[in-house]
């Protein structure tokens, strides 16, 4: 807000300037054009005749400083003057501290009551960087390579060059101007190296003497070793994703083929396991039927020497007793009288059949 009521104070001083007689005073030497870096100090000169009342410096059409016969009239601290006398004429300077790009443009230095001006242009440029992908790079002997430099936020854009110290068979450059909105310019580097060595980008301002340099290492390797990423060796952008889409394919495909095999794997257990219960349910059945249906084929020998609780005595012809001796005659009197005394008997061949008492045949299995 200051600086605005200065700027219209400049301009009522200039209005009246103007309004005041005396118009033989005149601009003898205006100011010249001048080129400077961000952040440095332009300074610019007029020099007029005596008499004058009024000195008003203009930057784009717009007064940034007034100097009285008395003082200067200062609207903005970037902007001051000196004075100086020089063979009876009058020289008034305007320095504008730290200039930034926007202060680029139109300088005008006016005098009341006169149409003469005197005008420069000023030009601001800015160092920006220089960038190389790394600093230390490692190359193929006798093999073709490309060394990129570039240059991002220079104005204007500046030349680059290339400083080869290292032995090669072939070394071009070439520079191109990106229109990606970032005034960059990249200079590629064509080199056939044989040797290690250093290479040096160097950006060279247009206008001033400035120069900056941007230097890296360069390793040579044999050609066997074949271990180095080489960018004209790299795959092509479509055999990559096609790569990484067989790879994904083939991965689930094994994913698959994995749950496949263990549900396989699963079902015939549970197969065999089924098939081992019904076998032994069968056998079991088997055996059962066997035992109840033919008792006698079982491995083993009639005993005929056990008689159930009914009977008293056992006929077995073997082991012949006397309670076995007396018994018999007893069996035998029913029909027959007793007839001398008893001898024992051979065990007949065939068994009489005896309705009463029950004889039970019992199985022993061994």
């Amino acid at each position: 807000m200051e600086s605005s009521w200065k700027g219209i104070l400049a301009a009522l001083v200039v209005v009246a300037g103007l309004a005041a007689s005396g118009s033989s005073y005149q601009i003898l030497d205006g100011p010249k054009n001048a080129t400077v870096l961000v952040g440095w100090e332009a300074s610019f000169n007029c020099t007029v005749s005596q008499g004058w009342k009024l000195i008003m410096w203009a930057l784009n059409g717009m007064v940034v400083l007034s100097v009285t016969p008395k003082e200067p009239i200062i609207t903005n601290d970037r902007f001051t003057s000196a004075s100086y006398e020089e063979g009876g004429n009058f020289i008034s300077e305007l320095r504008i501290h730290s200039v930034q790009p926007s202060d680029a443009g139109l300088i005008e230095c006016r005098l009341q009551n006169s149409n003469v001006q005197g005008s420069a242009f000023l030009s601001v440029q800015v160092v920006g960087k220089l960038l190389i992908p790394s600093e230390n790079l490692v190359v193929v002997e006798d093999e073709r390579c490309n060394v990129t430099c570039r240059a991002v936020g220079w104005t204007p854009l500046p030349d680059l060059s290339w400083k080869i110290g290292v032995s090669a068979s072939h070394a071009s450059y070439y520079s191109v101007w990106e229109p990606d909105g970032l005034q960059s310019v990249l200079s590629v580097l064509v080199l056939t190296p044989q040797s290690n060595g250093t290479l040096t980008c160097v950006a060279n301002m247009k206008g001033l003497q400035v120069q900056d340099a941007l230097t890296v290492n360069l390793t040579v390797v044999p050609p066997h070793l074949g271990s180095i990423d080489k960018p004209h060796t790299s795959l092509p952008t479509w055999a990559t994703a096609l790569l990484a889409v067989s790879f994904s394919l083939l991965f689930i495909l094994i994913i698959v083929l994995i749950i496949i095999f263990c549900c396989f794997c699963v079902s015939r257990r549970e197969k065999k396991e089924s098939s081992a219960e019904g076998g032994m349910m069968k056998s079991a059945n088997v055996k059962t039927n066997k035992e109840t249906s033919e008792p006698e084929l079982k491995s083993g020998h009639e005993n005929y020497g056990y008689s159930s609780g009914d009977l008293r005595t056992t006929n077995t012809p073997s082991l012949p007793s006397k309670s076995s001796d007396s018994n018999i005659p007893e069996r035998q009197s029913s029909g027959q009288p007793q007839q001398g005394p008893a001898h024992p008997q051979p065990f007949p061949r065939s068994r009489p059949h005896i309705s009463s008492p029950r004889v039970i045949k019992n199985v022993t299995i061994v």
